[in-house]
């Protein structure tokens, strides 16, 4: 089994509110939204935004996640570097990261009990 498409897109701000409206002004609804300002936006049947304020010490990174409909039946080729297995998280799902051949690297994400 190999991944999916595109999941979601994973992506730092330094300011919560601001990126919110902007997302809202692009057409993205929220979802759901935290108590320590983060939340997940939706635009029809594709991809989501899952949004995360990070302190202004920090660069805001962005990541790209791949869907794997289950993490067990998951078979990378043999040009795929696991970085690390499929792990529950603390928000619901497996997720996994491999490298590609420039040394980016790519989080897969599962349903989780799969």
């Amino acid at each position: 089994m190999t991944t999916e498409g595109i999941e979601a897109v994973f992506l730092e701000t330094h300011n919560w509110g601001k990126s919110a409206r902007f997302f809202q002004a692009l057409g993205f609804e929220l979802d759901f939204s935290t108590d320590h300002h983060s939340g997940l936006f939706r635009n029809g049947d594709g991809a989501y935004v899952f949004l995360a304020e990070v302190p202004e010490d920090r660069k805001p990174e962005m990541q790209v996640v791949l869907k794997v409909p289950d993490a067990e039946a998951f078979r990378p080729g043999p040009d795929v570097e696991v970085v690390t297995p499929f792990e529950d998280t603390h928000f619901g799902t497996r997720q996994s990261t491999v490298r590609d051949p420039d040394g980016r690297l790519w989080n897969l994400q599962a349903p989780a009990g799969n």
